[in-house]
C-alpha cells in the first residue's frame, strides 16, 4: 500500500465518509483505509450486526468518536436518504459516499422472478442512485467525491446472472452521469473489482474458480486491500479525475 496523507489536524472537522455494507470483506477494508486517512465514517450494514460492531470498537480505539453503526436493507431504497440524515446529525458534514453494499446470485433467465429483479436492481442501483440524489447538495457544499464499486462483468457479463449484470453497468452508466451532473463540485467514480473475493455460499465452484484465475494474466486472486487502496486513491488523490471505472482485476478484464 501507498503512504496514507498528512493526518487530518485536529484544528479542523474531520472529512465524513458513508461506507454502505461496511461491516465486513471489501467493506470493511474500504472503512479501514478510510479511517486512518483521518475520515470519520459512517458503517451501514444489513445483518452483520457483530461484525460491525467489532470493527467499529477497532476504530474507536484508535479515535475515539470517530464511527458510527447504522443498519437498514437497502433493498427498501426509499430508506437510502436515512444514511445521509444520520450521517449529518452524529458528524455534522458529509464528503464521500461509497457504494459498496451488494446483492449478488445467480438468476438463470428461465428461473428469475419479479423478486430476484427488485432484490438485485434495488440494492445494487436503486439504493445507491437515491444515496446519491440525497447526499448531492451536502457533497457539493464540500467538494466532495462519490465512489461506486462496480464489478468487471458491467462490461462483459457472466453467464447465468442477467440481472445482476444488469445492475452493475446501470450504476456504472450512474457513474459517468453524475461525473457529469455534479460536476464540477463532486467527482463521481468507480471501482470494478475482478476476482477479489470469493462469495462465502459457494455459487462459484473450485473448477470456475480455477478457470477464471487461468484466464487472471497476473496469475492470481487479488485481496480487499487493493480495493479499498483504490477507493482511497480515487476518493483522496485523483483530485482531476472523474467518471472513470478503474479496473482492479489482475488484468481479467482484458482476457474476458
Amino acid at each position: 500500500m501507498s503512504p496514507d496523507p498528512t493526518p487530518v489536524s485536529p484544528e479542523r472537522t474531520p472529512p465524513v465518509a458513508i461506507v454502505t455494507g461496511g461491516a465486513r470483506r471489501v467493506g470493511a477494508a474500504i472503512v479501514e483505509r478510510l479511517h486512518r486517512a483521518g475520515y470519520d465514517v459512517v458503517i451501514h450494514y444489513r445483518g452483520s450486526h457483530d461484525a460491525a460492531r467489532d470493527l467499529a470498537a477497532r476504530l474507536e480505539s484508535h479515535r475515539p468518536g470517530s464511527t458510527s453503526l447504522l443498519a437498514l436493507d437497502l433493498i427498501d431504497w426509499q430508506r437510502a436518504s436515512e444514511l445521509v440524515a444520520h450521517a449529518l446529525e452524529r458528524f455534522g458534514r458529509l464528503d464521500l459516499v461509497v457504494n459498496n453494499a451488494s446483492l449478488f446470485y445467480p438468476t438463470p433467465l428461465a428461473e428469475c422472478t419479479a423478486l430476484d429483479w427488485e432484490r438485485l436492481v434495488n440494492s445494487n442501483l436503486r439504493a445507491p442512485f437515491e444515496l446519491c440524489r440525497a447526499a448531492a447538495p451536502h457533497l457539493r457544499a464540500h467538494r466532495g467525491a462519490i465512489v461506486n464499486i462496480t464489478d468487471i462483468h458491467a462490461e462483459r457479463p457472466m453467464a447465468g446472472y442477467p440481472i445482476y449484470n444488469i445492475a452493475k453497468a446501470g450504476l456504472a452508466q450512474l457513474t459517468r452521469a453524475l461525473a457529469i451532473d455534479l460536476a464540477p463540485e463532486v467527482r463521481v467514480n468507480a471501482v470494478a473489482p475482478g476476482p477479489i473475493e470469493w462469495p462465502e455460499d459457494d455459487q462459484i465452484d473450485p473448477d470456475e474458480r480455477a478457470r477464471i484465475l487461468a484466464h487472471v494474466p497476473l496469475g492470481r486472486e487479488g485481496g480487499v486491500a487493493q480495493i479499498a487502496t483504490a477507493v482511497h486513491y480515487l476518493a483522496c488523490e485523483a483530485d482531476y479525475v472523474t467518471g472513470v471505472t478503474l479496473n482492479v482485476d489482475g488484468g481479467r478484464s482484458v482476457k474476458l
